[in-house]
């Protein structure tokens, strides 16, 4: 098999240059985005990482040779965090994991994967 597309990975509409990565809001509406001007950055990391497990599952992982990352569920979890004040409220913690894998090696570089 080949190598994950960027388009199997990131939605539909993205494309990359030798210097760009665009990923288009509209592909992030699939996994619950709400696209604005104003999104945070933590909304977008987290939609991207939910749309990229709809791919990288353990699934095509074991299916696919070529394939060298997972995101696979972990532990979710209530916290208690505070809020600022001192005192102390709950979250929902919903934990992912984010494997890479490559031939043994103590250096981590995304060339790699």
């Amino acid at each position: 098999m080949a190598e994950p597309t960027i388009t199997q990975i990131f939605g539909s509409a993205a494309t990359q240059t030798g210097t760009e990565i665009t990923i288009s809001k509209t592909d992030l509406q699939a996994v619950g985005l709400t696209p604005s001007a104003s999104n945070t950055a933590e909304s977008l990391l987290a939609a991207v990482m939910l749309l990229a497990r709809n791919y990288l599952t353990q699934a095509n992982f074991d299916s696919n040779p070529d394939q060298s990352v997972t995101i696979l569920p972990g532990f979710n979890s209530i916290i208690q965090r505070d809020d600022g004040t001192g005192n102390f409220i709950e979250f929902r913690q919903n934990q992912f994991n984010l494997n890479l894998h490559k031939l043994d090696s103590a250096t981590l570089d995304p060339d790699d994967y």
